[in-house]
């Protein structure tokens, strides 16, 4: 009972991290910076009725390219509509499902949207009767109007954004704090202290969906992992945390991405990034298939893990001594295919950041990424923090 007291008033205190080590993850932030508010939800539970509604109200069709007639009213050069096979009213497309159906008949989106309705019915028309693949699979849905929310190819694999969702809730329950798993807290630059109790408002959540997406971010930050000591002595604390993203309508693959951090800010940037893990899934055939045998379980095997693991390798990489010179510092990287300058930029890092040069795998680890986070390009940054991930694996 003390132990889960002292617990909790730590947490209320905040935690204390060094967020000079790992990788800077931005995706997140990417998405907090683009969301306007009626795509920001409050708790997984809105999320998901949100995201449920929408579905009851859609179908989805597999029709003959050929028989979709595209009409355009001379009245208003800026109204098209289908007419589609079964159905008797005509469907408006959203601006995403436009330019699915300007790609699938090879006409540019960009430049059809710029010509009048008529004239861009034409063209539609004649792609669509001369289309190769003789079938599409539509996506309708009623609000109303009557929306083409989505075309695509007859093979394309939906998983609707509300299975995403419950398959998070399984594990996480409202995201809110009713679980271990919720809407992350912010970081303290002043202190550096990680505070992981905040109000969630539409300002601080990471639960976010749009007409064509969905996107969320939860952490564990409550409960924090210490794997190893900091220069100064202090624990150097880790929080697990992922985030899953999916588009029902292609705009998007499936995905969700694992990893342990040691804060997250204001603007939702994850800060000392650790031990980053990635599935992808592409709307193909199978995607149904690959989210039930893939996906959901990989969320529920990281929710219910332990970081013994994790814990474990890093204290590996710690107490694995690989270089006690300057030239076994050089030719540590040199033979890791590092060039002079690198290895010179890379050696300094630590030095500058650990008050020591780099003599353990982490060590190394620690200079890799943080050079990584020196580079404008994210191609180079991902290829060096690839590099880094390889040798900390190595390590344990």
């Amino acid at each position: 009972m003390n132990t889960m007291i002292s617990s909790v008033r730590a947490a209320m205190a905040g935690f204390r991290v060094d967020v000079s080590r790992g990788q800077r993850v931005g995706r997140v932030s990417s998405e907090w910076f683009s969301r306007p508010d009626d795509e920001r939800y409050l708790s997984l539970g809105e999320l998901y009725d949100a995201v449920k509604s929408r579905a009851n109200r859609a179908h989805a069709r597999t029709v003959e390219s050929s028989a979709i007639r595209v009409e355009a009213s001379h009245s208003n050069a800026e109204r098209l509509e289908l007419i589609v096979p079964g159905q008797k009213r005509s469907i408006t497309p959203t601006h995403w499902s436009y330019g699915q159906l300007c790609s699938l008949v090879g006409a540019p989106a960009s430049y059809m949207r710029q010509l009048p309705a008529p004239l861009a019915g034409i063209n539609l028309q004649h792609g669509l009767l001369n289309h190769r693949a003789e079938l599409v699979k539509t996506l309708e849905a009623d609000d109303g109007r009557l929306e083409l929310r989505a075309i695509t190819g007859p093979e394309y694999g939906r998983v609707w954004d509300h299975e995403l969702v419950s398959a998070v809730i399984n594990i996480a329950g409202n995201g809110t704090g009713d679980t271990m798993w919720k809407v992350p807290g912010v970081l303290d630059w002043s202190t550096m202290t990680h505070n992981p109790f905040i109000d969630i408002s539409k300002e601080t959540t990471t639960l976010y969906a749009s007409d064509r997406d969905v996107f969320l971010f939860l952490v564990d930050d409550t409960h924090p992992i210490e794997a190893g000591r900091l220069p100064n002595g202090e624990p150097d604390l880790y929080f697990r945390g992922f985030y899953c993203w999916n588009s029902e309508v292609g705009s998007k693959t499936l995905g969700i991405a694992s990893f342990y951090l040691r804060a997250v800010c204001c603007n939702r940037n994850l800060w000392g990034v650790e031990n980053f893990q990635e599935i992808v899934i592409r709307h193909s055939k199978f995607a149904c298939q690959r989210f039930a045998h893939e996906v959901a379980p990989a969320l529920t095997n990281f929710a219910n893990s332990s970081p013994a693991r994790f814990v474990a390798g890093i204290k590996a990489a710690r107490e694995r001594i690989v270089a006690r010179t300057n030239e076994d510092r050089e030719s540590f990287l040199r033979k890791r295919g590092f060039s002079k300058g690198e290895t010179a930029r890379i050696i300094h890092t630590v030095m500058r950041e650990e008050d020591r040069p780099p003599e353990s795998i982490f060590d190394f680890v620690q200079g890799m990424t943080a050079h990584a986070r020196t580079k404008a390009h994210q191609d180079t940054r991902l290829e060096l923090e690839g590099r880094a991930k390889k040798l900390l694996e190595q390590a344990s």
